[in-house]
């Protein structure tokens, strides 16, 4: 959902439009933190990306 904001609105009328917003469902990341292997050192793998 998109909410525009207009230069002249007052502090509650933003405020009562982001009311309106809904959360998102969100994601798990606990579900799949410290599951995946890498088999290589996190930097090692950043220089080979930078090329350094």
């Amino acid at each position: 959902m998109t909410v525009i904001i207009k230069p002249n609105d007052s502090k509650a009328e933003i405020e009562k439009q982001l009311k309106k917003l809904k959360p998102g469902k969100g994601f798990n990341t606990k579900k799949y933190f410290g599951k995946i292997k890498w088999g290589q050192d996190a930097v090692e793998y950043q220089r080979e990306l930078r090329e350094e």
